[in-house]
């Protein structure tokens, strides 16, 4: 199998051209005939009866009725061999924004749509181009929240924008998980690499809280955790972009964790191994999350630009921006759950 291609972050030949029209292209053939091959033109008049067509051609259900499948599985055959023979782009760090795009994309939708019916608000917030830096709230037990909020800004942004997690190093040494993770476009949540993505434009989001947010125990559901020491506000200050909060509600309830057996979880190498009400005691069943009614809200954004390149060695200036991002997640996490009038409604 050939190897995919690495193209850099500036490389633009992916960007669709605008092809000429079909009456374009009759009307710049006429152009080009002699004077005497052209039509004469039809002088001002009432419109001619047009004939009507046969019921087998030229007929809407006969243009369109077989032609949608045929499109489909043209078009899955093509990606199908793309893959075979290699002849796709992936950047620097393993993204594939096709595969990302038709399969991985096409496979968390209905979970946003239909199960978790995931409301998304204030989505204009983040910008239209340009790097950004989407700092939100961690929860659930599993990281299904990152990938939501994926969904949620490559389907309802109006730029059509793609998000790049940052994700623990738990992710790049699970088999599978690794490579579908890379390919999803997250990459190792270090400094180097958020900065790297945010000065080549691109939107990268981080759950500061880390292990201490996801697994932290159902009594403590909506209260921030820790958030570091404020290294993702020192990264957008280097880069220049602005930081926008955002606030998930839904994703507390879809595995309460009432207990932690931590003998296990040292045996296992994981920060923690959750007891649910259905999990491990319902087995397999047990790891189907709880149908909760999630909303995603992205606020206002944080501008960084303003501050010289060496206020990232600011420690005040730090721990202030730090704690401004923490409590506008809070105060929208409040309010939004004052707004639900369920968990599963």
């Amino acid at each position: 199998m050939a190897d995919a291609k690495v193209i850099p972050f500036d490389d633009d030949r992916s960007r669709a051209r605008r092809r000429p029209s079909r009456a374009e292209g009759e009307a710049a053939a006429v152009r080009a005939l002699p004077a005497p091959l052209r039509a004469p033109s039809r002088p001002a008049g009432p419109p001619e009866p047009e004939e009507a067509p046969d019921a087998g051609e030229g007929t809407p259900t006969a243009r369109s009725g077989g032609g949608g499948w045929e499109r489909r599985l043209a078009s899955g055959l093509a990606f199908l061999r793309r893959r075979v023979t290699g002849e796709y782009e992936v950047d620097e760090f393993g993204y594939d924004e096709e595969l990302t795009d038709q399969v991985l994309m096409s496979l968390l939708r209905p979970v946003f749509e239909k199960y978790f019916r995931v409301e998304v608000k204030g989505v204009e917030n983040i910008p239209a181009e340009g790097g950004a830096l989407v700092v939100a709230n961690h929860s659930g037990t599993l990281p299904l929240d990152g990938l939501m909020m994926q969904v949620a800004v490559h389907d309802h942004h109006p730029a059509g924008r793609h998000l790049r997690l940052l994700a623990a190093d738990l992710v790049f040494v699970l088999p599978v998980v690794n490579e579908l993770a890379r390919k999803a476009g997250h990459t190792l949540a270090c400094a180097e690499d958020a900065e790297r993505l945010l000065r080549a434009g691109e939107i990268v989001g981080v759950m500061p809280e880390g292990f201490k947010g996801i697994g932290k125990p159902f009594g403590e559901r909506y209260k921030l955790q820790r958030f570091g020491r404020g290294g993702f506000v020192s990264t957008a200050l280097r880069a220049g972009v602005p930081i926008v909060p955002c606030s998930i509600v839904g994703a507390e309830e879809i595995y309460p964790m009432i207990g932690n057996a931590k003998t296990l979880a040292r045996l296992l190498g994981f920060p923690y191994f959750p007891l649910t009400p259905t999990f491990p005691w319902l087995g397999p069943l047990g790891m189907v999350p709880l149908p909760t009614k999630w909303t995603i809200q992205f606020g206002e954004p944080i501008a960084t630009g303003d501050h010289p390149p060496e206020a990232a060695e600011d420690p005040m200036l730090m721990f202030n921006l730090t704690d401004q991002v923490r409590e506008q997640i809070q105060h929208t996490l409040y309010k939004l759950l004052v707004q639900r009038r369920s968990v599963f409604f």
